[in-house]
């Protein structure tokens, strides 16, 4: 490698570490209001207000292709327990911040947090 390699290397390095950094202090945004909106196939079937301090709520969704259960606590959503074959969405984990989302595909739920107020943009227009 050559001297002016290295150099573009570096410049890159440097320029990604800068607009991960600035995009980090970006996404810490607080909302007024955070809600989890569950659709199945494109439709919207449920809004839950979501906070923090949620304990255990628990929702089931059925649809002609499966049973979907969600639960929100200890201010996550997860899906606990889906009866597709791949069980994928169970295994993604839970979700905590507006953006983020978990999707059945096999049974085509969908659900995602939303927040509303404060900050102007959310995460996934970035």
């Amino acid at each position: 490698m050559k001297r002016l390699d290295i150099i573009i290397i570096a410049v890159v390095f440097i320029i990604s570490i800068v607009s991960l950094g600035i995009l980090k202090i970006y996404s810490n945004k607080n909302y007024d209001d955070m809600y989890v909106h569950i659709s199945v196939d494109g439709k919207l079937i449920k809004t839950i207000p979501f906070d923090t301090e949620s304990h255990g709520e628990e929702f089931k969704v059925k649809t002609k292709l499966g049973k979907n259960i969600i639960r929100i606590e200890d201010g996550m959503v997860k899906m606990v327990e889906a009866d597709c074959p791949d069980k994928i969405c169970v295994k993604d984990g839970p979700i905590s911040k507006p953006g983020e989302i978990l999707v059945c595909l096999p049974h085509k739920v969908v659900v995602e947090i939303k927040g509303y107020g404060k900050a102007e943009v959310d995460e996934l227009s970035y």
